[in-house]
């Protein structure tokens, strides 16, 4: 992986380090690149079974589109008469979303800091997000006359309802982590000293974890958003007798009766 983008993987938690805090972690090309290659190596890693997303430094988790790249190269679109550099939403963004949300293993992100635009849809595509109380959110789109994407027109109308997602995509603005956490953005509030642990400590545990039965909970998540009741309990079976037949299942179920602590090993 580039520089921009750091990743390494450590008793089955892949760790996916955002590198560039001189610039708020904003997402450049190369950036953008490593992180699609970041997220879909571990996503493909029989050996990862859970992803922590992070950003280096404190300033910022990511701070979205690296505008100053963004005006030179919609300077060059201009100058040829094309619009390329919007095939970045194509060719990067949605492949990163992508990634995150259909991956057969947990996501955490780390929020460490500002988390607007991309970065903020980068947040909102992982299963579980653990925050530092310093964070500010903003959606950031109709501030620089674009549209919602990295998935945001998804995501967050499902965690917080459509109209309170409207007000933040129409009128963008900074928001807390505590208010974030009302919202129901948030999943765990955390001091920022403690959020590099503490974010860490949330993965390699879902690590340590089922990672079959994980799996079917966001596969079964994601389907009873777009589905019918009827269809969803039909999910629910094929997704629970797949569930049922792995070896976790009955390592949970000796260990129950034996009365120990099961030691899945994530098949």
């Amino acid at each position: 992986m580039a520089d921009t983008v750091l990743y390494e993987v450590s008793d089955g938690l892949a760790t996916i380090t955002l590198n560039r805090p001189e610039a708020m972690n904003a997402m450049n090309i190369e950036a953008k690149v490593a992180l699609r290659d970041a997220v879909e190596a571990a996503a493909a890693d029989a050996a990862v079974r859970a992803v922590l997303l992070t950003a280096a430094g404190d300033r910022a988790f990511c701070v979205g589109q690296d505008l100053k790249e963004h005006v030179g190269l919609l300077m060059t679109d201009k100058e040829s008469g094309t619009q390329a550099t919007m095939n970045t939403v194509r060719d990067h963004y949605n492949p990163i979303v992508k990634a995150l949300t259909s991956m057969k293993k947990p996501v955490v992100a780390g929020v460490n800091g500002v988390a607007a635009g991309a970065g903020f849809g980068f947040a909102l595509a992982a299963d579980y997000r653990v925050v530092a109380d310093t964070v500010k959110f903003n959606t950031s789109f109709a501030g620089v006359a674009l549209t919602a994407d990295s998935g945001m027109s998804w995501t967050l109308p499902r965690l917080i309802g459509a109209s309170r997602a409207s007000d933040l995509l129409l009128f963008p603005r900074s928001i807390s982590a505590q208010e974030a956490y009302d919202l129901g953005i948030v999943n765990r509030l955390v001091p920022a000293a403690d959020l590099p642990a503490e974010a860490t400590a949330v993965a390699r545990t879902l690590a340590a974890g089922p990672t079959v039965a994980y799996a079917a909970l966001k596969e079964s998540l994601a389907y009873g958003a777009d589905h019918s009741l009827a269809e969803a309990l039909e999910k629910e079976d094929e997704l629970q007798t797949r569930a049922g037949a792995s070896e976790d299942h009955t390592i949970a179920v000796r260990a129950f009766l034996s009365k120990e602590k099961p030691a899945y090993v994530g098949r």
